[in-house]
């Protein structure tokens, strides 16, 4: 049975695509208090597919999926630019496909502008007209509104008409550091990206006998299975050591290890992998928020995911991304010896215009990371970092990162990293690592 919470999403999930809604509204259709339907809206807008706009209120948008992520509803553009919607409010959970900024003649700007776009243009009442009847919304910077007619007729498209006080320039910087920002998102893989679906997963109930668990192995040949109550929460996971030696019809939950790791759907499959090689773990149930079991994940998913992403071409660009662009590999002192040579650009320091901890901290990092798979072939993950020192380094100045392997085993690599500026030594690290077998 779901809970008044999860029954409010599902009425929420339902509610056509442009549909106001209000805490009240909601408490009234649902008969719960306002305040679970508050809860329950923020939640849903958090999950993506409510926006709430200030001065308009909340509606219903459709959610996006991840491969249009790098594309903008126009409430979100509301909430971007701190809009004022002037007309065609049903139209905000519509997708832009492409802004225009209108600083050329009338009908120049008219060939450029299309159904689905976003005119970005000042006080020209004309251009808000046109735009409206080509099919797209538009944005008035400087503040400025528009005429009555244009409103109306931005409410008969269902198209917006939004006015923000920050000028053109402005508005575009802010948009597209929006879209860049959701770029490095899409980059980022999670678990529910990837995981064994609960329709695929097998799983035991805690009422189940050990007699199931054989049944299980003999059809998928696999050893581990979560363990559900009758709500489908979780409750425990049997391996193949927890069978050996028991009776057929022995009752699972008297054997079944309690309060197994879960992860959620949200979580990185980094932070999952690391999880999975510091505990030794091998699968691991996914819950959502109420622990309700939502498929598995293997250490084989894990790696694939992991290694695959690798070879993607990055399309927005992070910190981290810019460091380790910087980063290429010189000739070293002795054979073998691995050196790598690091400009630090502007993007790369603090306040004080001397390269941050954070980046230092990058640099040693990815010097180990690649020393180490040159070594070893396979992933790893940084269990700890000592950093003994780190002088002040002025931006433009160019680095020598020297990494040195201290000890490496099948499991775990030991690195020592030295940086030079100049042949002076202004940064001295060692970091223990884990490495992934890949087997």
């Amino acid at each position: 049975m779901a809970t008044k919470h999860e029954q409010i999403l599902q009425y929420i999930d339902g509610l056509p695509i442009g549909e106001k809604i209000s805490v009240r509204q909601i408490a009234k259709a649902m008969t719960v208090s306002e305040g679970t339907a508050y809860r329950a809206i923020k939640e849903a807008e958090n999950k993506g597919y409510v926006s709430t706009i200030e001065r308009v209120g909340t509606i219903r948008i459709e959610r996006k999926k991840k491969e249009n992520i790098e594309k903008l509803t126009f409430a979100e553009v509301v909430n971007i630019v701190d809009g004022q919607v002037l007309g065609g409010r049903t139209g905000l959970h519509k997708t832009l496909n492409k802004f225009v900024i209108g600083a050329m003649k009338l009908e120049a700007m008219m060939r450029y502008t299309e159904a689905g776009n976003l005119l970005i243009v000042g006080n020209r009442t004309q251009a808000h007209e046109l735009a409206l009847k080509a099919g797209a919304a538009v944005l008035i910077t400087g503040g400025f509104d528009s005429q009555e007619h244009v409103k109306k007729l931005a409410d008969k498209m269902e198209l917006p008409v939004i006015s923000t006080s920050y000028d053109t320039f402005t508005v575009a910087t802010m948009i597209n550091r929006a879209i860049y920002d959701q770029l490095i998102k899409k980059e980022i893989i999670l678990v529910e990206d990837i995981l064994t679906p609960l329709a695929d997963t097998y799983y035991l109930k805690t009422s189940d006998k050990v007699a199931k668990w054989h049944e299980f192995n003999q059809e998928t040949t696999h050893s581990r299975y979560p363990v559900v109550d009758q709500n489908m929460k979780i409750q425990g996971m049997v391996t193949s050591k927890d069978i050996l030696g028991q009776d057929l019809e022995a009752s699972i939950d008297k054997i079944m290890t309690k309060h197994p790791m879960t992860v959620n759907g949200k979580t990185s499959v980094a932070s999952t992998a690391h999880t999975m090689v510091w505990e030794g773990i091998e699968v691991l149930p996914v819950a959502d928020d109420s622990n309700r079991l939502e498929g598995i994940i293997s250490r084989q998913d894990v790696l694939k995911a992991l290694q695959m992403n690798q070879r993607q071409p990055q399309v927005g660009e992070t910190i981290d991304d810019i460091v380790t662009n910087q980063m290429v590999l010189m000739q070293g002192r002795a054979k073998g010896e691995e050196v790598y040579s690091c400009e630090v650009t502007p993007q790369m320091t603090n306040h004080l215009g001397t390269i941050s901890y954070g980046v230092f901290t990058t640099i040693v990092s990815d010097a180990a990371n690649r020393v180490l798979r040159s070594y070893k072939k396979g992933d790893l993950v940084v269990e700890n970092m000592t950093i003994y020192f780190i002088k002040p380094v002025q931006m433009e100045s160019r680095l020598e990162i020297y990494p040195k392997i201290l000890e490496v085993g099948r499991k775990f690599g030991k690195v020592d990293v030295e940086v030079f500026n100049e042949g002076v030594l202004v940064g001295k690290a060692m970091m223990m690592c884990q490495l992934i077998d890949r087997s």
